[in-house]
């Protein structure tokens, strides 16, 4: 037990870098909670449709987390390493492929728009009219793509002020921006203080007003602040990355970006897998998202803290602490996620009572957020082993891991039960999330091989 429980020392060391992550991260994430919810009022098309639009936009969004997690990696290392040049160039390689993929996810969207909705619209007797869930999900997600950019390069500007070890600042900046969206929903939502009753629209507008503040808050401290960023100081002068690091980057980064690229279509695919089973089934699962990513906001922060703290102890040098100090994140993540699982069990019935829908939808939302409950130490374990492989640049394993057994694996499971059997939404997602175990069983291995222990700067 005393290899997987540190000392007060240890436990204030994670908590000063993880507290600030876990805060913004909450926030975020209750704050997402309140306009879910407000939506939700509106009226179960609406919810339904901006759901669809979220779930496609999640693709966007972790193929951004994993373009910038590559040279994260670097960026981590080179702080171990003191390196400011080289922080420099990670910086520069992330702003490029924001710009780059921001751009392509854009026209994705435009191009494609209407075929994408369609995939998940099954109308199966629930009395969810699917033409107006179409025409809601268009309209939020034309106002959506205006805060796509903003996005992309907050997250390449924040991403490496935490690496750097200053995760204050992009937690203030979270928080603002989510007070601003929070705001905004409810004026423009329901149209109060004289504005416009704009619905979904409303909700968009808002959620890319909140974008534009975060953005100008990160950009604008980070170059106020040279002292404590200095590798801000000649940032964008002739924007060089030298050829070597660039291809070093690429080789790394690559397999990452795939995997968050790949993993979130997977888990976008498993939701239309779901769909199938009705177009209530995507409300259901809205609800059951919105509650589960509140509660699951200190596994997800553990994985950012695992990343900072083992990336820096490698590019340090220092290989005797490295796996002692992990195994000890993994065990204090695994044991609270599983604490807060009872609790999410223990209030799955009430959080559904707060939408305008139908009882039938509710009762397949408390079903799915204690199933949900049920797993959630399983995911804290893969979360960390994750970032851990990922931390010594085992970024193919990382690849094998993630988004090729969902496809290989979890999505044909899937595929095959929701097309070729009449088994319930409830077994169909119990069994498709009980396959993590296979992986827990890989994680495991791969941990305890020690793989993962690799100096890529020194």
């Amino acid at each position: 037990m005393r290899k997987l429980i540190g000392d007060k020392a240890f436990y204030k060391k994670i908590l000063a870098v993880g507290i600030p992550i876990i805060v913004q991260n909450g926030i975020t994430n209750f704050v997402s909670l309140l306009d879910n919810i407000m939506v939700g009022r509106v009226g179960t098309e609406p919810m339904s449709g901006v759901a669809i639009i979220n779930q496609l936009l999640f693709v966007f969004y972790l193929g951004i987390f994993g373009a910038i997690s590559g040279p994260g990696i670097f960026t981590a290392q080179y702080v171990g390493q003191k390196n400011d040049e080289g922080i420099r160039y990670t910086v520069r390689f992330k702003l490029l492929v924001a710009v780059l993929i921001s751009a392509l996810g854009a026209l994705t969207f435009v191009v494609f728009k209407e075929q994408l909705i369609t995939l998940f619209l099954h109308e199966q007797g629930e009395g969810i009219d699917p033409v107006a869930t179409l025409d809601y999900a268009s309209k939020y997600l034309l106002v959506m793509l205006a805060g796509l950019l903003p996005f992309a390069i907050t997250q390449s500007y924040a991403g490496t002020l935490r690496e750097s070890g200053e995760t204050v600042v992009p937690m203030t900046a979270g928080l603002i921006a989510v007070g601003v969206n929070l705001c905004f929903n409810y004026i423009l939502i329901f149209g109060h203080f004289g504005a416009p009753k704009l619905g979904v629209v409303g909700a968009a507008i808002a959620t890319v007003l909140s974008r534009f503040v975060e953005l100008a808050i990160v950009i604008i401290w980070t170059h106020t602040h040279k002292e404590r960023n200095p590798f801000v100081v000649g940032l964008y002068k002739g924007f060089k990355i030298p050829g070597n690091l660039f291809v070093k980057i690429l080789v790394k980064g690559t397999p990452l970006f795939l995997n968050e690229f790949l993993w979130s279509m997977g888990m976008t695919a498993l939701t239309q897998c779901y769909s199938t089973r009705g177009l209530g089934i995507i409300a259901a699962f809205n609800i059951s998202n919105t509650i589960t990513n509140l509660f699951n906001v200190f596994m997800i922060s553990m994985g950012t803290v695992t990343a900072i703290t083992i990336g820096q102890i490698l590019g340090s040098g220092d290989m005797s602490s490295v796996v002692d100090t992990d195994n000890k994140i993994i065990a204090f993540s695994v044991v609270l996620s599983a604490c807060l699982g009872v609790i999410q069990a223990c209030v799955a019935p009430f959080f559904p009572l707060l939408y305008n829908t139908s009882d039938d939808i509710r009762h397949l939302a408390t079903m799915l957020i204690r199933i949900g409950a049920c797993f959630m130490p399983v995911g804290a374990f893969l979360n960390c082993a994750y970032f851990t492989l990922r931390s010594g640049g085992r970024t193919f394993i990382t690849f094998l891991f993630d988004s090729a057994f969902l496809w290989v694996v979890s999505w044909p499971v899937a595929f095959i039960l929701s097309r070729f059997t009449g088994l319930t939404i409830g077994y169909l997602y119990t069994i498709v999330l009980a396959l993590d175990f296979i992986k827990v069983a890989i994680g495991y291995i791969m941990l305890k091989k020690k793989v993962w222990i690799n100096d890529l700067v020194n």
